[in-house]
């Protein structure tokens, strides 16, 4: 039978002021009802398909790629793998050479996740200066039979430029890409399931996740 130990949230809080990609929609929140007029509680929830931690489906950088829909769910739920690049710096990127120390288990994974912790950076400048994957470290993922790749900072691309090759890789291989993730410092156990499972947004480039790894075992 198989046991779940340990639920790792890897999401963000999503409020007013959850970090955003420059530009994106600002999330906004405000009462629609209340239980003392009208019986119930609800929200009026107004944000962008990508706010907070979310998904990139292929459509997000390919006209003809999937929208968040067609995405198949087994990209967005499995093993998972935690490459450690916490000795990153700003603006610096993430090259295969970070990558190959853990190429043997890639081949046994099905999502692998960029550890810089930096979202202890939020709320300030520097969390816009994040480190980032290379082109050609997507590529060895890719080639590596990687489809889902995930980080704990706003992009997997650089922020502030005008290109996003690693994105455009992706969507040309039908991958998936989680971005704006948090806590991967707290997976301090191995072979965790991930499970990055989007809102079903009908024809949408990406979604919000409620991001979790889990820990089991077989008993």
């Amino acid at each position: 039978m198989l046991k779940f130990q340990k639920f790792v949230d890897l999401s963000l809080p999503l409020n007013s002021t959850t970090p955003i990609y420059p530009g994106d929609p600002e999330p906004n929140f405000s009462v629609a009802t209340t239980l003392e007029n009208d019986g119930y509680n609800l929200f009026n929830v107004n944000i962008g398909s990508q706010s907070g931690s979310h998904v990139d489906a292929p459509y997000h950088f390919n006209n003809e790629g999937r929208t968040v829909d067609d995405v198949p769910l087994s990209q967005c739920f499995g093993t998972g793998l935690v490459i450690d690049v916490t000795h990153k710096q700003s603006n610096e990127a993430i090259e295969i050479s970070d990558i190959e120390p853990y190429a043997s288990k890639i081949s046994e994974v099905e999502i692998v996740l960029f550890r810089t912790d930096w979202d202890k950076h939020i709320g300030k400048d520097i969390f816009f200066e994040h480190p980032y994957l290379s082109a050609d470290g997507a590529q060895y993922l890719i080639d590596m039979g990687i489809k889902t790749a995930a980080i704990d900072t706003i992009n997997l691309d650089k922020t502030g430029g005008t290109e996003f090759p690693v994105h455009t890789l992706f969507a040309a291989e039908k991958g998936l890409i989680a971005e704006n993730l948090c806590n991967f410092k707290a997976i301090d156990f191995e072979n965790p399931i991930i499970s990055v499972l989007p809102l079903n947004l009908t024809g949408c480039d990406g979604s919000p996740v409620r991001a979790v790894a889990i820990q089991c075992t077989n008993s």
